[in-house]
């Protein structure tokens, strides 16, 4: 009677949703089939809730240190439990018992309440209990509670007297007992298996929505006053500001293209951009991201590709980065301007905006597909002519879910994105990341400001920064030590980290880069490390959701061609010779063009791109180690690899460096230090003054091997 009570009056307080239900094991009730229910732990609510809506009668494990509490206490009266110390290995012994007697058994693998909002660090004690005992693992998803006045979460996460909360029942799993050469090792492997287990429930609880609903929902958690992102102006604006123009701005998209219609965007890293994008996802308009950084050939290009007829850009943007003679070429395309667009915007607009949509959003804007196309990217073109990469809603907003199951970016951290939203990297983890979930964001116009980034970063206090290896050594170059005092991330991606780089970086700010691998085309992250599973000399593990496969090529024996499926793998590819029509991955799956080793524990080390291999005299090199003898020779330096015809070897490695000094000598005694073979030492090295790169930060190899095939 008691539970039936607390039942409808939490149901009545916390509008409480229970899904998944026919999850649960039809024969756990019987004690027949021993059950390990799993849950996050967000706050004191987290057991209570869970007591009252479970369809099946269980026993809880709860810390010794709840009982010390009165109110605790009464609460517990009402259901089993079990008290114990999670770092004790004998009290998981208590839990084993438990469940070989065919009990069904509740625990929190964290071992204690969050106190960021996010996953935190996963005990080995459950995942070896698991293990031992064969039971059914349940996981349970509890969403919402964080929220409340009895969670733990600290700094400006936002708090509710009754927030919604949501719980998810996911599907059934088992965990197979490691094996491992000790039991050490099995437990710790245990653990791990568990901690992968809770990351995966954190992704796939995720809901289903677009662009536009997941900002209007960060909005209703978090409050139109709440002061969010600002841009070189220093003008911190909040998430009433940001409704208010992402609506105009797409009302104003409206009058100038139909539903569904591709419109290029030519604009920086500021929030009318960010803006721009909402509001144009609001109103079923898909941004197609330029790279304005390519010249005029390389946006012509990518205008045929993706079939645009329509840029929208702005005069002051042109002017300042002088790009205003590279889009006077563009040809078949109507240019038009953020400034001449503003006086469309009617009294009938104005009263649109003030009186109904400001209001009710959701109502004003268009009902649109989680699964239709949200975005175009670009590739970088760094091997050919660039191709529109189409991302749906889903895709996006996928991949974020995943991101946030592995790292615990929260409301109190600030980001510093100079990565150009036309960037995938940038696009997800800088443009919609932190306005769908609460994080305050400071867009910087440029990478290339070596001195200037550090000292904004300083200056605004940024928590968050990613980059490209070499961007980030420049920045590690300029930057004073104080300069990153409160950096809690830095991410390096979008090509491979060098060990320099990473040393400079421990060293003079005591910091730990953590290098993630991904691709455009899966919206882009793939793998990163992170806090609770770094191994350096990798990219992390794959991240939650994904499936990978490797498929064999001739000449390497270590690793395989990676290709991936999940849900953040783009909808397909709008190609040059074929504009507008979209070529979707075969069977889901899309082929990375890297070569990959992949080893026990999920890890992912990358071993080079195919088109990055050169054959000599029949055996394959990889150009990344070619860089790799390079770098350990002369770290001080730039150096990239590329090859030129042979018609006795096949092929010959050209090596490109800004080392006036370096030579074969040199570069055969750094490879000797690697052990890297002999064939790898380039036969030709060229001096340069810098390395061609690409808007993104890439090196532009294609530039370098015209210059290897004219060398």
């Amino acid at each position: 009677m008691v539970a039936a009570i607390l039942r409808i009056l939490s149901r009545l307080f916390f509008r409480i949703e229970l899904h998944g239900k026919s999850n649960v094991p039809k024969n756990s009730a019987t004690g027949k089939n021993p059950l390990l229910i799993i849950a996050n732990h967000e706050s004191f609510l987290d057991g209570f809730l869970l007591g009252l809506f479970l369809p099946i009668r269980a026993t809880f494990v709860v810390h010794t240190t709840v009982l010390n509490h009165w109110g605790f206490r009464q609460i517990l009266r009402l259901t089993p439990y079990l008290a114990v110390n999670p770092t004790s290995p004998l009290a998981m012994k208590k839990v084993i018992k438990l469940l070989e007697a065919g009990e069904s058994v509740v625990i929190f693998p964290e071992g204690r309440i969050t106190v960021t909002g996010s996953l935190m660090k996963v005990y080995d004690g459950p995942g070896f209990v698991a293990a031992k005992t064969g039971a059914t693992i349940l996981p349970i998803r509890l969403d919402g509670a964080a929220r409340s006045y009895f969670s733990r979460v600290s700094g400006k996460y936002p708090k509710s007297l009754f927030p919604k909360i949501t719980l998810s029942i996911l599907p059934a799993t088992h965990l197979k007992m490691p094996d491992a050469p000790t039991a050490k090792l099995r437990r710790r492997m245990a653990g791990d298996a568990m901690r992968r287990i809770m990351q995966d429930m954190l992704f796939a609880s995720r809901p289903v929505q677009t662009l536009f609903s997941a900002f209007l929902d960060a909005i209703n958690i978090h409050g139109r006053k709440t002061l969010l992102v600002e841009d070189m102006r220093q003008e911190e604006e909040n998430y009433g500001d940001l409704l208010k123009k992402s609506l105009a701005l797409g009302r104003l998209t409206e009058k100038i293209s139909s539903r569904g219609e591709a419109i290029g965007l030519l604009m920086p890293n500021v929030t009318n951009t960010v803006c721009l994008i909402f509001g144009m996802s609001a109103m079923q308009r898909v941004p197609a991201m330029l790279n304005y950084t390519a010249g005029t050939a390389g946006l012509q290009n990518a205008c045929i590709a993706a079939n645009i007829k329509t840029v929208l850009t702005s005069r002051q943007f042109l002017e300042a980065a002088k790009l205003t003679e590279i889009v006077s070429g563009l040809q078949k395309v109507n240019i038009i301007y953020l400034e001449d667009l503003r006086s469309k915007f009617s009294l009938i607009d104005k009263i649109w905006l003030m009186a109904y949509a400001l209001w009710l959003p959701s109502w004003a804007v268009s009902n649109t597909e989680p699964d239709a196309p949200a975005v175009i990217l670009f590739t970088s073109g760094s091997e050919g002519k660039p191709k529109g990469v189409v991302h749906s809603h889903h895709s996006i907003l996928a991949n974020i879910a995943q991101i946030r199951a592995v790292v615990d970016f929260s409301p109190s951290d600030k980001f510093m994105i100079a990565l150009p939203l036309f960037h995938a990297f940038g696009f997800t983890c800088g443009g919609i990341m932190p306005l769908v979930t609460g994080s305050k964001l400071f867009l910087y116009p440029s990478p290339l400001h070596y001195r200037v980034i550090p000292e904004v970063i300083y200056d605004r206090g940024c928590t968050v920064l990613f980059g490209t290896s070499t961007f980030l050594a420049n920045y590690a170059k300029f930057a004073h030590p104080y300069d990153f005092y409160k950096l809690r991330y830095v991410v390096a991606g979008a090509e491979k980290l060098n060990d320099e780089v990473r040393k400079a970086w421990t060293d003079k700010f005591g910091l730990r880069i953590l290098e993630g691998y991904g691709a455009t085309e899966c919206a882009p992250v793939l793998a990163v490390n992170t806090p609770m599973a770094n191994l350096a000399g990798t990219v992390g593990p794959l991240l939650p959701g994904l499936h990978a496969r490797l498929e064999h090529v001739p000449g390497i024996e270590n690793g395989g061609l990676l290709s991936v499926k999940g849900p953040n793998v783009m909808l397909g590819y709008y190609l040059y010779d074929n504009p507008g029509v979209l070529k979707a991955p075969e069977d889901g799956w899309y082929n990375t063009g890297d070569i990959v080793n992949i080893d026990e524990n999920g890890f992912v080390k990358i071993l080079g791109r195919v088109k990055r291999f050169a054959k000599i005299a029949g055996e394959m090199v990889s150009l990344e180690t070619v860089e790799q003898i390079a770098n350990q020779a002369s770290p001080e330096h730039q150096h990239a690899a590329s090859t030129q015809a042979d018609a006795q070897r096949g092929e010959n490695i050209v090596l490109f460096t800004t080392d006036t000094s370096l030579n074969r000598e040199v570069l055969q005694s750094s490879a000797k230090k690697l052990g890297a073979p002999e064939i790898a030492i380039p036969r030709k090295i060229v001096v340069v003054s810098e390395l061609p790169l690409l808007g993104t930060g890439k090196t532009d190899y294609v530039t370098l091997k015209n210059m290897a095939e004219q060398s």
